[in-house]
Order: C-alpha cells, then structure tokens, then sequence
C-alpha cells in the first residue's frame, strides 16, 4: 500500500471516529434506576444539560396577590367575556400577570388598543380569550393529566407571544416515482423528532387525529387494523419526541421486557394515555377553530414582533408534548404556578365539546 493510501486510509479512520465519538454523550453522566436490577430500567442524566432545564424552568417574578373582594369585573369594565366574574383587582392582577407570561416587551397594547380596551379588533385578544378558555378546560377536564398542578399561560409561553415549540403541517409532495419516491414522510430530519430519518410529521395523526398508536403486542392483529411497518415507524417517530420532549428515555414510561404491557409498566405511562387525548383537545377544539383569524394575521401584528403564526399549509401552529414541557419531565418541573393565580379557572364559556378519552 502507498504511503498516500495509507495517508487517507488513515484520516478517514480519524474523521470516522471523531463522527463516532460526536453521537455519544460526553462523560460523566447519571443514572437513576426506576426498577428492578437486570431489566435496564433506568434514566439517564447528564449534569451539564440538566444544568441548562434547570435554568430555562424557574417561575417568573409572581405579581403580588389582592384581596378578593369589590364589584366584578363585569361590572366596571365592557366585553369581559371570560373573567367577568373575578373581583376587579383581581382582574387588574390576572391581566398584569398575563402580560408578564406572553407579552412583556410588547406590554398591554398587544391585545388592546389604549384609546378603547374593550374594543376586539386586534386579533391577539380574540385568541386570548380563546386561550383562556383552554386553560380553563385543561385545569378542570384533564387533571387525569395535569393533576392538581395545573397550566397557566407561563407554561407554554414562557415570555414569548409564540410558544417556542409549536407544529403546523409540513408534508410536501412525494418525490417521482423510481428508486428515489416514496419517501413517506421521510429522509428529512426535523429537531421536533431529534433529526432521525423517521416521519417528519407524527403530529397529524396521533395529535389532531386518533391514529392507532399501540403497534407493539404479542397478539396477532387480524386485517385490516393489523399494523404495518409504516404505522410503527410513525409511532417510533412519536416515541423520540416525547423522549426528547421530556428529557427522558423509554423506561421512563415503559418496562423494557415488554414494551407492550400495561401491566408491567409505570404509572407515567397512563399518564401520557391522558396527555395524548388533552392534547388533541387542545388542537382541535381551541386552536384550529381559530385558523380563519390566524390566517389573517399569518406573522402576527405590524407593530412585532414577527413570528410565523401558520405553517405552509395555512393551518395554524398547534401544540405537541415540547410545547409544555421542553426538555422537563414535568413543566416548570413539576412546580405549580396556579395556585398563585385561581383566577384562571374562574372562566366561563367554554364553549367546545366534552373531551373525549378513547
């Protein structure tokens, strides 16, 4: 062999091991086991990013709480739709806090005109209101999910008007036909589902659809509901956002002898069951009947700041498991927010079908 080829026989080996060593994590790291020895049921942790969730997941400056007492807010002030029936200082308190949650930059005049606050038309108070509503919902309907802790409107925004993590259809066109078609949703990595070469969409059908999500069993499955490799291909692209959503990995919410089985699996699993139906609630009684006031302001106000608020498809940005919990295995980490602010399950309207858990 020349020693040119040993040359580049050799630098290909150090580039390939460097690409090797860059899909590992760096040591150390920690692990928790969560069940018995022998079954691999632990959680991995590393020290360096839980030092960056522990940081992006402290509780904002909490507003000073009022006495609950005075006229309602109804009475005082026009078009209170759905915190009309909170005291007026506590109002006053629960709007501040909001503009704290959402708009902090951008202050009061994001929803509201300043010359006539009770006016609707800024599309932001249209779906605040709406927004209200969800939060609502979420707190009394899905504690099966939320529990006693509860949302706010922090969870999600974090100080910003567009959550961080939001989805919108993106499929595009399959690819002519030959070797290089039918890609299926696939080979084009996407950070929602960690750049894998699995679907680039699992939200369609199992957060805004009731796709089957189950495709692991040791029964066989007569036709036509049997599952195929594209169904757990799909699922599996689901799998890693949660996991990646969560911070976690797959023992977290499933015992790894039998991935199938509920009955050998941890409680956080049921809870998941229920945070996949509150989820498509969400998407499809809250957020996409407001598609038609989304489209109309597809970046958002002229005044800023400007953000998509629509995919490429024109519907509207909806929520996936990240939108709450990014990176934490429980949002804010397990810290309750609400029961600084009660006002927000003092909504009313709402409006939208009972939720359904099948």
């Amino acid at each position: 062999m020349s020693l040119v080829a040993k040359a580049t026989l050799g630098a290909g080996a150090l580039i390939g091991g460097l690409l090797l060593l860059t899909t590992f994590e760096r040591p150390p790291v920690d692990t928790v086991q969560v069940g018995f020895r022998g079954l691999g049921a632990e959680q991995v942790y590393n020290p360096r990013t839980e030092r960056a969730v522990l940081a992006a997941n402290q509780l904002p400056e909490l507003v000073p709480a009022v006495p609950a007492v005075g006229p309602r807010a109804g009475q005082i002030y026009q078009n209170v739709q759905v915190l009309g029936d909170v005291p007026v200082a506590s109002f006053a308190r629960t709007m501040a806090a909001i503009t704290n949650w959402v708009s902090p930059e951008q202050g009061c005049n994001y929803c509201h005109n300043p010359d006539n606050m009770a006016s609707d038309e800024k599309y932001t108070k249209v779906v605040s209101r709406r927004m209200l509503q969800m939060t609502a919902r979420i707190n009394a309907d899905w504690k099966s999910h939320v529990a006693d802790t509860g949302v706010t409107c922090y969870t999600c925004h974090r100080g910003q008007p567009v959550p961080t993590y939001a989805w919108a259809r993106n499929d595009i066109p399959q690819r002519p036909s030959g070797l290089a078609g039918g890609q299926y949703g696939q080979n084009l990595a996407t950070p929602a589902i960690n750049q894998t070469s699995l679907p680039y969409d699992p939200f369609t059908p199992y957060l805004m659809n009731s796709a089957e999500i189950r495709v692991a069993t040791p029964a066989p499955r007569v036709a036509p509901v049997r599952p195929g490799t594209k169904d757990t291909e799909y699922t599996y692209a689901l799998m890693v956002h949660m996991s990646q959503a969560l911070g976690v990995n797959c023992t977290y919410c499933h015992n790894s002898r039998a991935f199938y089985s509920w009955e050998e699996s941890p409680p956080q699993r049921s809870n998941a069951w229920h945070g996949v139906r509150m989820v498509r609630d969400i998407n499809n009684n809250f957020i996409q009947p407001l598609q038609p006031v989304f489209a109309q302001h597809p970046a958002g106000l002229p005044e800023g700041p400007v953000a998509a608020r629509v995919g490429i498809h024109g519907d509207p940005l909806k929520v996936n498991c990240a939108t709450c919990h990014q990176g934490a295995y429980k949002p804010l980490l397990g810290q309750q927010m609400l029961a600084q602010y009660p006002e927000l399950n003092a909504v009313t309207r709402i409006d939208a079908p009972p939720p359904v858990r099948q």
